[in-house]
């Protein structure tokens, strides 16, 4: 059985909090009932990070419930981070999840609006929005503190170490930062980013925001390909792979070892501006170890 982490702080919430440098990942749960594959992937990750993001029907395609594979991975020693999206619930629903999550033994929270159905593989569906991530993080806050939403009394209160994300490459990142300086009022206690590829660009980022004072770990999405690079350029806002890096990739004869190569010299650039990295290998999750060696980073967390 999973074991109740009550009083007991997370993993990833130690290691923050100590200045530890973090490493995260994440996985996707299957479209079906078949966990042999993710199992192979977390059991080989257990080392290596601290804690592992649960996607939550990642690209809005409909994937098994990720609070039984996060409830999963805990029972296997694994610390997960339980990704929630406003996209598919309302505020009773999310509410209710927050609590079954911690009902689980699952405290470590990762708030985002998710993506919209039409992109993904029931494009027919409704998509929900009733909050957005600040209220969502102002919601598991009102939990923390032995209330829901509308005021009620809870019958035993639960812990949570809730994160949000942040985009460093936003158009218009003065709206990012107010953003995220909600988020933070509102209640986030750690930060992930969106992919960073330009370390000079995610200084500044890091330069205004320093302020704050709250944990960020760095995204790294490991470029599987020069056509993924282009994607992720003309598809994704915030993202900008620049030009020197998809050459590289074109003239490459091995793709996994430039890959790792480019995602170990990104955390090389940024690990000395934030907390933490999460790596995104998007498949290629075997390749994670041997980023991780490469960047010369420490994983030392099950010391904790």
């Amino acid at each position: 059985m999973a074991k109740r982490q009550g009083a007991n702080v997370s993993r990833l919430a130690k290691t923050l909090n100590s200045g530890k440098f973090a490493v995260t990942c994440e996985l996707n749960p299957p479209k079906g009932v078949d966990l042999t594959s993710l199992y192979e992937k977390a059991e080989a990750l257990k080392e290596i990070a601290v804690a592992i993001n649960v996607t939550d029907s990642a690209s809005s395609r409909m994937t098994m419930g990720n609070i039984a594979v996060a409830h999963l991975l805990l029972d296997r020693g694994i610390d997960p981070i339980l990704q929630i999206t406003c996209r598919d619930r309302n505020r009773l629903a999310l509410q209710s999840e927050l609590l079954a999550a911690y009902g689980l033994g699952i405290t470590n929270m990762l708030f985002m609006s998710g993506d919209p159905p039409s992109g993904g593989d029931h494009p027919e569906a409704k998509a929900v929005f009733d909050l957005n991530t600040s209220e969502l993080l102002a919601a598991a806050r009102s939990l923390v503190l032995g209330k829901d939403m509308a005021g009620n009394d809870l019958n035993g209160a639960p812990e949570m170490f809730t994160g949000a994300v942040v985009n460093p490459g936003a158009e218009d990142l003065d709206v990012e930062i107010r953003r995220m300086e909600e988020k933070i009022e509102a209640g986030a206690q750690f930060f992930q980013t969106q992919a960073v590829y330009d370390p000079q660009a995610f200084e500044g980022f890091m330069v205004r925001v320093e302020g704050f004072r709250v944990p960020i770990l760095a995204g790294v999405i490991v470029p599987k390909s020069p056509n993924m690079a282009r994607y992720l350029n003309d598809k994704v806002p915030g993202i900008n792979v620049p030009a020197f890096l998809i050459d590289e990739m074109e003239t490459a004869n091995d793709r996994r070892a430039t890959a790792v190569s480019i995602s170990a010299r990104i955390i090389e650039a940024v690990r000395e501006m934030c907390q933490g990295v999460h790596i995104m290998a998007i498949g290629w999750e075997s390749s994670i170890p041997d980023i991780v060696k490469a960047a010369g980073l420490q994983t030392d967390h099950q010391e904790l």
